[in-house]
C-alpha cells in the first residue's frame, strides 16, 4: 500500500499540487461492487457538471436582469461542494467497500444524507441562493424566456441527480444492512481503533477477496442480498 502514487485529482505534473488520493476501483474494489461504486462515482461526476452548468445559468440569469449575487454564489458552490462532495461522501463509501469499514459506512450514511437534503434543496431553487432550481426559474419566465430556459435544464438535471442520489442512499443502505452492518458495529470500530489501522483491515480484505471463495466483504454473513440484472442499479 505504501508504494502507491496517489493518483487522484488527476492534476497536470507541472503543478506544485500533487493528487491527495489513490483510486483504482478495478484493483482496490470487489469485483462484486466494482459496479456500484463506479455508478456512484459517475453520480459525482454528474453532480459536479452540474454545478458547472449552474453556474452558466447563473449567467444567463444575470444577463436576463437578475442579481449578480446569484452568479457570486454558484460560484461558490462548485469551488465548495465539487471537491468536498468527493472527498467527504465519496471516498467513506470508498474505504467502506474497500475494507470493510461499518465507520466508514456510517460516515457516508451522515454525510450523504446531508447532500441529499442539499441536493433538494438546490433543485427547490430559492431565489437569491445561487441555483437554477425549480422556484428561480418558474418565476424568471415572467422577466426573460431566454434566460428562463436555460435555468430550466439545470433546474431538470439537478432534479434528476436528487433523485439519484436518494436511489442511491436506500441501495447501499439495503446492501449494508442486508449484510450485518449496524450501528453497534461501527461503535465498535471507534472505541477499537480498528477505524484508523487502514493497512491492517486492508491486507485480511484483499487475503479474502483473493481466496477461491471470491470477492465478498468480510465479517458478513453469506446471505449478502442479491438484486435482479434488470434493476436501475
Amino acid at each position: 500500500m505504501g508504494d502507491r502514487v496517489n493518483n487522484f485529482p488527476p492534476l497536470p505534473l507541472f503543478m506544485r499540487i500533487k493528487p491527495c488520493f489513490y483510486h483504482n476501483i478495478e484493483e482496490e474494489i470487489p469485483e462484486i461492487y466494482q459496479q456500484l461504486v463506479r455508478r456512484i462515482y459517475t453520480l459525482w461526476m454528474m453532480y459536479s457538471g452540474v454545478l458547472c452548468l449552474n453556474v452558466i445559468s447563473c449567467i444567463a440569469w444575470w444577463a436576463g436582469g437578475g442579481g449578480a449575487v446569484n452568479f457570486g454564489f454558484s460560484l461558490l458552490w462548485l469551488f465548495l461542494f465539487s471537491p468536498c462532495s468527493y472527498t467527504c461522501w465519496f471516498r467513506p463509501l470508498y474505504k467502506a467497500f474497500r475494507a470493510d469499514s461499518s465507520f466508514n459506512f456510517m460516515t457516508f450514511f451522515f454525510i450523504f444524507f446531508l447532500q441529499c437534503v442539499l441536493a433538494l434543496i438546490q433543485t427547490v431553487g430559492i431565489p437569491g441562493w445561487g441555483t437554477s432550481g425549480w422556484i428561480a426559474t418558474a418565476m424568471f419566465f415572467k422577466y426573460n424566456v431566454g434566460s428562463a430556459i436555460v435555468m430550466l435544464l439545470t433546474c431538470l438535471l439537478f432534479t434528476a441527480v436528487t433523485a439519484l442520489m436518494l436511489l442511491v442512499l436506500i441501495k447501499v443502505h439495503r446492501l449494508y444492512r442486508g449484510g450485518g452492518g449496524s450501528v453497534k458495529r461501527a461503535q465498535e470500530e471507534w472505541s477499537t481503533g480498528l477505524w484508523k489501522s487502514a493497512p491492517v483491515r486492508e491486507a485480511g480484505f484483499n487475503a479474502v477477496t483473493q481466496s477461491a471463495q471470491g470477492p465478498s466483504l468480510p465479517q458478513y454473513p453469506a446471505a449478502v442480498p442479491s438484486y435482479p440484472d434488470n434493476s436501475h442499479w
